[in-house]
C-alpha cells in the first residue's frame, strides 16, 4: 500500500517570505494583489507538473538470510511512467539494530524506465529483522513543492519479473556469522593452511577406517603396505585410512550472563556460535552427528542432525537464541545432556569461568563419566592486551599487575579442571573457531573418542 503526503518546498517557502517582504517595501496593495497572483499561479502550475508524474513503483529485494556483522546488499527498484525525468531522494526504513551505509539515495529516473540501486546492511542481532517502508521524496519541476510517497507493501521483485507479479516481505531472518565456513574452506587449502593455524595431527592407527587400497606412495609408512596385495599386483600397495564415521558431537553452549561480554562487535555467546556453525560443517562432512544444548539464558535442544545439509537446520534453530542475566547452571546442563545424550560422545563445552564457578568441575566430571569431554573456555582479549602493556604511570603500572594477578589465578583454575575434562581450550574469542576445529582433529586422529 502507497500512502503519499504534499508539503510545500524549500523554494515555495522562500518565495513567500520574498513576496512578503517585498509588499512591505512596496506599500501599494495594487501591486502586492499581482505578485500574490502571479505567485500563487505558478505554485499552482508546478503542482500539477508534480501530480502529473503518477505515482512511484516501488519495491524491495532481500537476501533470504542475512549473517550477522557482515554487510549485506540490499536492492531497491523504483519506476515510473510520466513524460518528464523525475528527481527523487530514496530511503529505507531499515531495522533498528543494524547499521547502513549508503542511505539516502539520488537518483534521476527518465521517462519509462526503473532504477535498480542498493545498499549496504550490517545487522548487529541476531534475530528477526522488521523492515518498513520504502519512502521517495519527489520534487516538483521548478522546485516549489515536494511529495513523499511511502509504499509499505514490501515487495521482493526479481530483476527479470513482472512489476505486477511480487511476493510480500517484511522479516528477514539474521544468522550467526555463516560466511565463516566459507572463510575455512578458503583457508584450509593448500596456498593458506599455514595461515589457517591448523595443525596435522600424526595418526596413531587407533580410531581410524580402512577405505580403500591405492599404490604405494613416498612418504606412507611400513605399517600401510598390504603385502597380500602387493604380491599378487607385484608393486607396493598401500592401505588409505580415513577417520571413524558415525560418532556424535554434542555441543553443551553457555548462554548465562557470562557469554554477554563484548569482544570487538560481538558477544562471547556470538562467537561461541561461530565456533560452533564451523565445527558442526567439519563434522557433519566428516559423516558424524551433531546436536546443540543451550543453556543459562534461553534453552533450546537440536536433535541429532546428519549430513552437510543440515547446516540450515542449525542456523534456523540458533539464529534467536539470546543471552540472559542468569549465572548458568552447569550441573543442571550436565545432567540435561546425559539424559539427551546415552551413547559416548564428544561433549564440547564453551564457556567463560569464573573463579566463583565451583559447580563446573563436578559437572565435567560427570559429562566424563560417558562422554569424551572439550572444555572451550574463552577469555577476554582486553586481559592479554593488558597483560603486554609497558606502564607508564602508577595507574598502569597497578592494572598490569593486577591483570597479571587475575590471569594466573584463572590459569590455577584451568589446572584444576584439567582432571575434569580430556582436552581443555582456553583462548580469545576470535581464535575459537580454529581451536575447536584443531581440537576436533586432534581427538578424531588419536582415536580417543
Amino acid at each position: 500500500m502507497a500512502s503519499i503526503r504534499l508539503r510545500p518546498g524549500t523554494r515555495l517557502i522562500w518565495l513567500a517570505a520574498g513576496l512578503a517582504v517585498l509588499a512591505i517595501v512596496l506599500g501599494d496593495f495594487f501591486v502586492m494583489r499581482l505578485l500574490l497572483a502571479a505567485a500563487f499561479g505558478l505554485a499552482v502550475f508546478d503542482l500539477l507538473g508534480l501530480y502529473r508524474t503518477g505515482q512511484l513503483s516501488m519495491s524491495r529485494h532481500l537476501p533470504g538470510s542475512l549473517p550477522v556483522n557482515r554487510g549485506s546488499d540490499v536492492e531497491l527498484f523504483v519506476a515510473h511512467h510520466s513524460e518528464r525525468d523525475v528527481t527523487i531522494e530514496l530511503t529505507d526504513e531499515v531495522p533498528l539494530d543494524a547499521d547502513v551505509e549508503g542511505l539516502p539515495l539520488t537518483l534521476t529516473i527518465a521517462p519509462g524506465e526503473r532504477a535498480d540501486v542498493s545498499y549496504t546492511l550490517l545487522p548487529k542481532r541476531r534475530g528477526d529483522a522488521q523492515f518498513g517502508a520504502i519512502a521517495a521524496l519527489i520534487e516538483s519541476p521548478l522546485g516549489l513543492w515536494q511529495r513523499r510517497q511511502r509504499y509499505t507493501g514490501q515487495q521482493s521483485m526479481p530483476e527479470d519479473a513482472d512489476e505486477s507479479d511480487t511476493s510480500h516481505v517484511s522479516t528477514v531472518k539474521v544468522y550467526p556469522d555463516f560466511s565463516i565456513i566459507s572463510d575455512y574452506l578458503h583457508m584450509v587449502s593448500d596456498l593458506h593452511l599455514s595461515r589457517a593455524g591448523l595443525r596435522l595431527v600424526p595418526r596413531r592407527g587407533e580410531g581410524l577406517e580402512f577405505h580403500q587400497l591405492r599404490e604405494y606412495r613416498q612418504g606412507d609408512a611400513m605399517r600401510q603396505i598390504d603385502w597380500k596385495a602387493t604380491a599378487r599386483r607385484r608393486d607396493l600397495i598401500s592401505r588409505e585410512y580415513q577417520e571413524e564415521r558415525d560418532q556424535h558431537v554434542f555441543f553443551l553452549v553457555d548462554s548465562g550472563r557470562r557469554m554477554r561480554a563484548k569482544d570487538g562487535r560481538l558477544s562471547h555467546f556470538d562467537h561461541s556460535l561461530n565456533a560452533l556453525l564451523l565445527l558442526s560443517y567439519v563434522a557433519l562432512r566428516q559423516g558424524d552427528s551433531v546436536s546443540v544444548l543451550t543453556f543459562g539464558g534461553d534453552s533450546r535442544f537440536i536433535a541429532p542432525q546428519r549430513g552437510v545439509g543440515s547446516i540450515s537446520q542449525l542456523l534456523g534453530g540458533l539464529y534467536d537464541v539470546h543471552t540472559a542475566a542468569a549465572a548458568s547452571d552447569y550441573i543442571g546442563a550436565a545432567q540435561e545432556a546425559l539424559r539427551l545424550q546415552r551413547k559416548r560422545a564428544l561433549v564440547v563445552l564453551i564457556t567463560n569461568l569464573r573463579e566463583e564457578d565451583a559447580d563446573l568441575a563436578p559437572a565435567l566430571t560427570q559429562l566424563r563419566q560417558r562422554h569424551l569431554v572439550l572444555l572451550a573456555n574463552l577469555r577476554e582479549r582486553v586481559l592479554d592486551e593488558q597483560a603486554d602493556l609497558m606502564p607508564e604511570t602508577v595507574e598502569q603500572a597497578l592494572t598490569v599487575a593486577g591483570t597479571h594477578d587475575y590471569l594466573k589465578r584463572r590459569a590455577d583454575i584451568c589446572k584444576k579442571l584439567a582432571a575434569a575434562a580430556h582436552l581443555q581450550i582456553d583462548t580469545v574469542p576470535q581464535q575459537l573457531p580454529i581451536a575447536v576445529v584443531n581440537a576436533y582433529w586432534q581427538i578424531k586422529r588419536s582415536g580417543a573418542l
